[in-house]
């Protein structure tokens, strides 16, 4: 029998470890002063590419995209 006892609050409240992680995350950064502040939102941009891979081999990317997870 397990014991509900050791469970992390982050699981008690119904999330993953990840969407903890990331809402502690942005909770920091909006919490930093000027210039860090500036410098870490831009470092949380998102880029990436999809490509159709064929008989193992990547083909040229047909779409791109760079957007920000956290307004």
């Amino acid at each position: 029998m397990a014991s509900n006892a050791a469970v992390p609050f982050w699981r008690a409240a119904g999330m993953t470890y990840i969407t903890y992680s990331n809402i502690c995350a942005n909770l920091v950064r909006n919490c930093l002063k000027e210039p860090y502040k500036t410098e870490a939102l831009s470092r949380e941009k998102v880029h990436f590419s999809i490509s159709k891979w064929t008989d193992g081999k990547p083909e040229k990317p047909s779409m791109s995209f760079s957007f920000s997870p956290f307004p």
